[in-house]
């Protein structure tokens, strides 16, 4: 008699899970393998539109603000801001050039904290590129005569500090000698040295991150990426410069597909891709592999608005997932932080800063102990003069309820 009873109960409770799965996904809900089709990314009832959403009725993260650096009275540029804690300390690394980004004689800087709050002055990480110095006749312009760096990223490979950055002609993006390399933190010298090239003809967008294999993935444009369009490289298991390279295909024809970021969903193995659309559709554009990268199906166009701008996000120790991007499909005047419990449908949409024009963007993500450092460019009008965080207490996303945000 009681096995019988404990077999019941085993079965109400296998029925009532399926049940409960079953009514909290809406119809079309996506899946990587039997629906990587679907449009759906954004859901929920506090909005009808997602190009009309209202973002001044979002719930406010609270956060605390923090500049590392501010190069608006040198009429500078600063962008292409990363995040890592390593060996007991926060480190930041952007790229820094002259007046407008990506020009002749830009560099990468870097600097450091102990609290991720209060920084260290900037220093550089690489060189002036070669010819490109402030007194060549090329500096500060857009030419193939002139090299430009861009920063890529942080990268502990090995437990050794890497930082990943580009060189490559100033003309255009990007000059055929593009080049993705490493510098290395050397501790005894406490300064960054040249390592080795990890890639010819790569630029990466964010830097790589463990597949359930072992091996490593990250995005890859080259130089002709416009033509023909964006792809994973898989590796650097043996060694930082050895990879596979495989396309998406559709990324240089529906969409003109830049700066991809990717993540590993709940199941451990499925992964999801996001880009960005330049063909100015204002939504994100989503792709899926359940081969370890190798393959991918054509992205999809989602529901979720998007500024045709970077983005980032990750999955937190929690196990939910946080996206931050330029939601507003027309500018890059607000940054919003929105969270999933699955990686692939958000619910929740938080506004976490607002900029001066179109002057916040360029996100990246990181947690650590307890809270989100969100990194961006900031500055007045626009120009990408600053890097700034904005930190948030990850118990503090658990007390925001969703309100109505219609547009009135």
């Amino acid at each position: 008699m009681n096995k019988i009873l404990k077999e019941y109960r085993l079965l109400i409770l296998l029925v009532l899970a399926t049940s409960i799965g079953c009514e909290t996904k809406p119809e079309n809900y996506p899946d990587p393998k039997d629906n990587p089709d679907s449009p759906l990314m954004l859901e929920g009832d506090w909005f009808n539109d997602p190009h009309k959403i209202a973002f001044d009725k979002l719930p406010r993260v609270p956060r605390e603000h923090i500049v590392i650096n501010d190069v608006t009275e040198h009429d500078g540029v600063n962008q292409h801001n990363y995040l890592i804690h390593y060996d007991g300390r926060f480190w930041a690394m952007w790229s820094d050039g002259p007046a407008i980004e990506d020009r002749v004689g830009q560099v990468v800087k870097y600097a450091v904290s102990d609290d991720g709050v209060k920084w260290s002055a900037p220093n550089l990480m690489t060189p002036y590129p070669p010819g490109s110095e402030p007194d060549s006749p090329h500096y500060n312009t857009r030419t193939v005569e002139g090299f430009r760096w861009i920063a890529r990223g942080f990268w502990v490979y090995n437990d050794q500090l890497l930082a990943l950055v580009s060189l490559d002609e100033a003309a255009g993006f990007f000059g055929e000698s593009l080049e993705l390399r490493a510098f290395r933190w050397n501790k005894e010298s406490q300064s960054w040295e040249d390592y080795k090239q990890v890639h010819d003809n790569a630029i990466n967008n964010f830097p790589p991150k463990k597949l359930p294999t072992g091996e490593w993935l990250m995005s890859r444009r080259t130089y002709d990426y416009k033509d023909r369009g964006v792809d994973f490289l898989v590796g650097g298991k043996e060694a930082i410069d050895q990879w596979e390279s495989f396309p998406v295909l559709g990324t240089a024809s529906e969409l003109s597909a830049e700066e991809p970021m990717w993540w590993t969903l709940p199941d451990g193995k499925s992964l999801m891709a996001l880009f960005r659309d330049n063909n100015r559709s204002g939504y994100l554009y989503r792709s899926f592999s359940i081969d370890n990268g190798r393959t991918w199906n054509q992205p999809v166009r989602t529901n979720f608005p998007d500024a045709r701008s970077k983005l980032h996000g990750l999955q937190m120790s929690n196990g939910k997932y946080v996206l931050v991007n330029n939601s507003h499909f027309e500018h890059r005047k607000w940054l919003t932080l929105s969270v999933s419990d699955d990686g692939m449908v958000f619910d929740k949409m938080f506004f976490l800063v607002e900029g001066d024009r179109d002057g916040v963007d360029y996100p990246h993500v990181m947690e650590h102990d307890g809270y989100l450092y969100v990194t961006h460019s900031g500055g007045h009008g626009g120009r990408k003069q600053s890097v700034e965080i904005q930190r948030v207490r990850i118990s503090d996303l658990d007390n925001l309820e969703m309100t109505e945000a219609f547009q009135n």
